[in-house]
């Protein structure tokens, strides 16, 4: 039993490592004229049809619909959630800020996801109330929190950059909060229906959703902007490998860990992005943002080193 949990818990560091890296394939893809909805749009369709080979091939009947209608508007909140207002949000903010700021801002999502958690134990019933990890409100949580919260604030209102990138660093809080809300019902989700048919509501619902915010997208779907090889390899990358593949490992590693602990490893993401960053971008990261940085990781880790309620 140790050894599956272990196994779970490698497959979650990977797949971090992988995420940590999209940030940079992202912010490549924007630089090269691609507009954030449609990298989401693009992603999620080969991600999408994927995953439709996958359950075909699989064993038994193909699945369509969930068991009512109560389950499949649970689903369309997590394709907004955990598809399309996630990456909307932060894809656009990679347009206004750097790689690294985006990453380490993103990764307050475990924070989020407990006092969330918290609060879903109480407010929830049945079972998503019991698919919820048990944990306690104590110093580490409420120290971690403001310790993160102080670092966003000095991330956001660091004077040695452009005003404009407030916008980025708060639309990259705001995925946070996404993923932090997909967090709270995707593992239940995952344990009712199987990763593949819950991943494949996602992507459907996500793309559905996106489509109210592709208006100024029609220049990123040409030939001219699709047909350089620094686009399409980032984009079969994100498509196949951290949308597809790594959905798919996410929900299960979800449904087996609990979604606290699952999250928690968002902690490592920047790590993977400043180095992708500063070898393929060049970016560098001012003092005051290293520090608030600093903070933000500081205040994640402590918040993570709650224990769970004893049983």
């Amino acid at each position: 039993m140790k050894s599956k949990r272990l196994w779970y818990h490698i497959l979650a560091l990977a797949v971090v490592a992988v995420w940590g890296v999209t940030f940079v394939c992202t912010k490549t893809l924007i630089g090269a004229g691609m507009d954030p909805a449609a990298i989401f749009v693009i992603r999620f369709v080969m991600a999408y049809l994927g995953i439709w080979v996958l359950d075909i091939c699989g064993p038994g009947k193909v699945r369509i619909l969930s068991d009512g209608w109560k389950d499949e508007l649970v689903f369309l909140f997590l394709g907004v959630t955990g598809g399309s207002m996630y990456f909307l949000t932060e894809n656009t903010a990679l347009a206004y800020t750097q790689a690294a700021n985006v990453a380490f801002l993103v990764c307050v999502a475990p924070v989020f996801t407990a006092i969330f958690t918290l609060i879903g134990r109480k407010v929830l019933k049945g079972r998503f109330a019991e698919g919820l990890e048990d944990v306690r409100l104590g110093f580490p949580l409420v120290a971690g929190t403001i310790l993160a919260v102080a670092g966003m604030a000095i991330v956001i209102f660091d004077g040695s950059k452009l005003e404009i990138s407030v916008k980025g660093d708060l639309l990259s809080i705001g995925a946070a909060l996404c993923w932090a809300l997909y967090s709270l019902f995707m593992g239940q989700m995952t344990k009712d229906y199987g990763a593949v048919f819950a991943t494949r509501k996602v992507f459907f619902y996500g793309l559905l959703t996106i489509i109210p915010f592709l208006g100024n997208s029609v220049d990123s779907f040409s030939p001219a902007v699709l047909g350089q090889p620094v686009v399409y390899l980032n984009l079969l990358f994100l498509g196949l490998v951290a949308s597809l593949a790594c959905f798919i490992i996410w929900n299960l590693v979800m449904s087996k860990l609990g979604n606290v602990t699952s999250t928690n490893y968002v902690y490592l993401n920047p790590l993977f992005t400043l180095v992708t960053a500063a070898l393929i971008l060049g970016e560098r990261m001012t003092p005051m943002s290293i520090l608030g940085c600093a903070a933000i990781l500081a205040g994640v880790i402590l918040a993570g080193r709650r224990k769970p309620r004893p049983s």
